[in-house]
């Protein structure tokens, strides 16, 4: 939760007019290096849609995250619907452990009924882009997919790109805003 990464990408999403909460499943609180079981984070995300739609009741709800937190909001979306959200964002979505190529990892997409936002490095270890494109295709008009050129799983990108990491997580965030403006208009 308090990762610079995702304090800035709250902060930006706020600066463009879109509330953000963030929260951590149990195992970060008790600063295990153990992800917590599925259906401990399961609970926690929807622990946290339910915080967020009791601090901002009407607004439109979307939830993800980045890496496990992405992959742990759509599991729990696929087990059934997390109330009043309108789509999911996934900021790095982690469709294979690094070096093993699967799609395993991505097999309950197909039980989720909403929008889906892939936001993914081109060159992120955890997706190959063969098998994340074959994922996307298999989802059809319900998965947007977003490639960061030179992006790694933590959307850092080499000097030699031209670009800097601060100017791959604006297009992030313009591109999560236009992309959640689209779903509510």
């Amino acid at each position: 939760m308090t990762h610079p990464f995702l304090e800035q990408t709250a902060a930006g999403l706020c600066g463009r007019a879109i509330a953000a909460l963030r929260y951590q499943f149990p195992y970060m609180e008790k600063r295990s290096g153990r992800p917590d079981p599925p259906a401990i984070a399961h609970k926690a995300v929807r622990a946290a849609v339910a915080m967020a739609s009791s601090l901002a009741p009407g607004l439109p709800l979307f939830a993800g995250g980045k890496s496990f937190g992405g992959r742990m909001t759509s599991q729990a979306q696929a087990l059934g619907p997390l109330p009043g959200v309108k789509g999911l964002i996934f900021l790095g979505f982690p469709l294979h452990p690094p070096g093993k190529p699967s799609t395993e990892r991505g097999g309950h997409l197909a039980d989720i009924s909403i929008p889906m936002l892939f936001l993914q490095g081109d060159h992120d270890e955890f997706a190959e882009l063969s098998l994340l494109y074959s994922v996307i295709e298999r989802l059809g008009k319900l998965a947007t997919l977003h490639l960061v050129p030179h992006a790694n799983h933590s959307f850092h990108v080499p000097a030699r790109s031209g670009r800097t990491d601060a100017q791959v997580l604006s297009e992030l965030l313009d591109v999560t805003t236009d992309w959640i403006r689209r779903i509510i208009a």
